[in-house]
């Protein structure tokens, strides 16, 4: 059976900040560390060795595929900040346009710095995420 790697565990969260190579990247995640658990109200978690996670939920595919993972979460990476936000929802899409400099992957927003995005959107996406995924997965929600 598959085995997922990104679990919560309980290195700490500020050691990791501490970690980032950037002093730019480091100050960043110290201000995203504030936003996020302030917009969530949840305390920020690790998840597997690099994502700082917030609130969880457990989701279950048709293919049979579980597991647990973030509401939502942010990445200090070397080439770019990797923010986590839920993909489901257009509302995703039409805040993305006011959100500012930015690109987006399959499942992933990135940013260059903190200082090139609207923090306004950035709490509304937050918001819009934590809802989409408490409504579609209820009764699933921990932390």
């Amino acid at each position: 059976m598959y085995e997922l790697k990104t679990k919560e565990n309980d290195r700490s969260v500020v050691e990791f900040i501490e970690n980032v190579e950037s002093p730019t990247k480091r100050e960043d995640a110290y201000k995203l560390l504030d936003i996020f658990t302030e917009t969530t109200g949840y305390q920020a978690k690790m998840w597997g060795p690099s994502i700082i996670g917030f609130g969880s939920y457990h989701y279950k595919y048709p293919t049979g595929h579980e597991g647990d993972a973030p509401l939502v979460g942010f990445s200090p990476r070397k080439a770019k900040i990797s923010l986590y936000f839920a993909t489901g929802d257009t509302k995703r899409e039409e805040l993305l346009e006011n959100f500012g400099k930015h690109t987006t992957g399959k499942a992933c927003v990135y940013i260059n710095k903190l200082a090139d995005v609207d923090v306004a959107v950035l709490k509304r996406l937050i918001e819009q995420s934590v809802r989409f995924l408490q409504d579609t997965y209820p009764n699933n929600n921990t932390n």
